[in-house]
């Protein structure tokens, strides 16, 4: 039988007496060659205190809210006949899953669809931020892993003190269907009052399809680096899309997906207590195999903690994540606008030979390294 039918009555999770919890609130260019040393890593500045809620800036205009007369779903995304140029978010990462900066932007091979592309934009270095974070707040596990929603809380509300003051945070939770408890906004006092608000959920659904996908669509024009911090099961029980245009809209959108899995914790404590069978992992494998596939191919990362503990390890390399990638753009040779889905490849090369380019560590032996990006994307449709 399906998990959910062994989910019994509700058990009231109002653990987190949010008051309580709320923390006091904080706020040179290398020639290309066929080596990359990885430098000592600098200890980081404290983060500076943010300004009263009186002195910071407005909310920036909403990119979650329906505009009048917008239908709720799309069935296809809305191509622009003006899209030339792709964009490119890519993360390098050695074998403990620290960025490696300071790579020139010779050492960058792009391939779409297997054809080498000429890179005609390069930044690195950290700017402002845009953030949603969308929250799974469904009574379908909230029963199970009540016990762990206060360590869940917790760790965000540290996550959200890395955040330098100009990124702007919005927070979504959603059930069977998405709610915005806060539009995007600089003040990080709106963003605690939203998470404050999750305190016991309503209905025992979780439509990630449709909240993913609706917060993605209207991220997709918003300038600089953004991102979604999803948190939550990575179940899905009824959205009206289905998992193939799901993974269709999140790679047009091209909004990088960070995902924290939530279900491993959950799946020791139901198999400690006899509740897991064939059919339940099966469940719970397809969820984690869903976070991941939505991660991948938009160029963000996933995690799934089994402890608890975990959780502040996990923030640190989501905010070094979402801080400090190579912005990568390239007007395709492919022309055509025909809507098709086309394949990006980022690789590391010496140029002179066009080889794998060897990095080091600091003491100057070879390491391992990933390169993390998205996976490809929706050329525009000729408008008629």
């Amino acid at each position: 039988m399906k998990l959910r039918r062994f989910l019994g009555p509700t058990l009231v999770a109002a653990a987190v007496a949010m008051c309580g919890l709320l923390p006091a609130q904080t706020g040179p260019k290398k020639e290309s060659g066929d080596t990359v040393s990885r430098p000592r890593k600098k200890a980081s500045d404290d983060t500076a205190a943010e300004k009263p809620p009186e002195t910071q800036s407005e909310k920036i205009p909403s990119k979650l809210q329906k505009k009048p007369g917008e239908k709720a779903e799309a069935g296809q995304p809305t191509f622009r006949s003006d899209t030339l140029t792709v964009s490119v978010d890519v993360a390098v990462l050695d074998n403990r899953g620290r960025f490696i900066p300071g790579i020139p932007a010779g050492n960058f091979r792009v391939l779409e669809d297997g054809v080498p592309q000429k890179v005609s934009g390069f930044t690195t270095g950290e700017s402002p931020i845009t953030l949603a974070m969308v929250i799974e707040f469904s009574n379908l596990y909230q029963q199970y892993w009540s016990y762990g929603w206060q360590e869940t809380l917790t760790a965000c509300y540290g996550f959200l003190q890395t955040l330098k003051p100009e990124d702007t945070v919005a927070v979504v939770a959603f059930d069977m269907r998405s709610e915005i408890l806060s539009d995007f906004s600089t003040n990080r006092q709106d963003t605690y009052e939203a998470m404050a608000r999750l305190r016991i959920p309503a209905f025992s659904e979780s439509n990630l399809y449709d909240a993913l996908t609706s917060v993605a669509d209207r991220m997709s024009d918003i300038e600089g680096r953004k991102a979604i911090l999803y948190i939550g099961s990575g179940m899905d029980t009824f959205s009206k899309i289905t998992f193939d245009v799901t993974r269709r809209r999140l790679q047009t959108a091209s909004v990088p997906i960070y995902a924290l899995g939530t279900l491993q914790a959950m799946r020791e404590y139901l198999d400690s207590h006899g509740y897991m069978g064939p059919i339940q992992r099966l469940d719970f494998l397809q969820a984690d195999n869903q976070l991941r596939t939505f991660s991948k191919e938009t160029g963000g990362q996933s995690w799934f903690p089994r402890f608890f503990g975990e959780y502040g390890g996990i923030f640190r390399q989501i905010s070094e994540a979402l801080r400090n990638t190579y912005s990568l753009s390239y007007q395709p040779t492919n022309t055509a606008r025909d809507g098709k889905y086309r394949k990006i490849k980022v690789d590391l090369v010496d140029p002179r030979t066009d080889a794998p380019l060897k990095v080091t560590d600091e003491k100057g032996k070879p390491m391992k390294y990933t390169v993390v990006a998205k996976t490809g994307y929706q050329a525009p449709r000729e408008v008629e």
